[in-house]
């Protein structure tokens, strides 16, 4: 099968050059009617700082910000992964309840908006039931080199408990979604696999495992690596309770300078480096499954 050929055409032309022209025109009518000192040089000092104490460059509070988002994001697709396979292989089963357990998930949290789950996981989980278990008890009596660990990995833990409710409402959230996902890819298999698989003795575990999911991943990892990128912009949403992450510090840095304008084009220019980064990451795996497995 031949491919297509990219050409440039003089429409693309005309294209490219209307568009440069309409930002032109649209940063020269900012400049000249909009009454706003820009204050530009400062912001070098919100994303890298020195610190005269450490004597060593330390991360501005706008990076920190931009750390916990990537950190955030990655603990909460990696739970909300095996999240949505569990109840995917659920939906899957032969067995009545198992199904109607993945249903009802899928159901209630798909149709319940995130910022409310987000306020349920955190007066009841960060505010109840971690102290009921003592979870931030146990928090505080960990060594130094545990607190430090875990600060590297995630937050400090006096932040842990914030962190942690935001972490698995985005989990539960997002686990909803990869859930379809993965029913979805399991169940576009074709029916033969399994009646051959079967012939060749194996049991309904084996035929998953070595008949059925090889071949899905190849179908589950597209919409997969979508939801990753829309799990990093979700993690927005939980700057309503306090997780300093990427929003919550732009919010924070522009209430105490004023520098709107700057911040948050600072602020959408980081999100949309991180998603556009991972979504060509993605491309590349997803070429590669399509390679191996056809």
């Amino acid at each position: 099968m031949t491919s297509k050929q990219t050409r440039f055409t003089p429409l693309d032309a005309v294209l490219i050059l209307a568009i440069v022209a309409f930002a032109a025109v649209f940063i020269w009518r900012v400049h000249a009617t909009l009454d706003y000192q820009w204050r530009w040089h400062l912001l070098a000092n919100y994303l890298l700082r020195w610190d005269e104490t450490a004597d060593r460059w330390v991360p501005g509070l706008i990076t920190q910000g931009l750390l916990t988002t990537i950190r955030l994001s990655i603990w909460t697709m990696l739970l909300a992964t095996v999240i949505g396979v569990i109840m995917g292989l659920a939906r899957c089963g032969k067995s009545l309840f198992p199904r109607m357990v993945g249903w009802t998930y899928v159901e209630l949290v798909r149709n319940i908006p995130p910022l409310v789950l987000i306020f349920i996981f955190y007066f009841f989980l960060a505010d109840q039931l971690m102290t009921l278990l003592g979870v931030e008890a146990m928090l505080r009596n960990l060594p130094d080199w545990g607190k430090e660990l875990l600060a590297w990995v995630a937050v400090p833990v006096e932040r842990m408990p914030n962190f942690l409710a935001a972490l698995l409402t985005l989990a539960v959230y997002q686990g909803a979604y990869i859930t379809e996902h993965v029913r979805s890819g399991i169940q576009s298999i074709e029916r033969g696999q399994r009646e051959a698989a079967y012939a060749l003795g194996l049991s309904p575990w084996q035929q998953m495992r070595h008949v059925i999911l090889p071949q899905a991943v190849s179908r589950i990892v597209p919409p997969l690596s979508g939801q990753f990128i829309a799990t990093i912009k979700d993690t927005a949403i939980v700057s309503v309770i306090s997780v300093q992450e990427l929003t919550f510090q732009g919010l924070e840095l522009m209430a105490s300078t004023y520098m709107t304008f700057e911040i948050m084009i600072t602020i959408t220019a980081l999100y949309l480096l991180l998603t556009l980064t991972f979504s060509t990451l993605a491309g590349r795996v997803e070429r590669r499954l399509r390679r191996a497995y056809g």
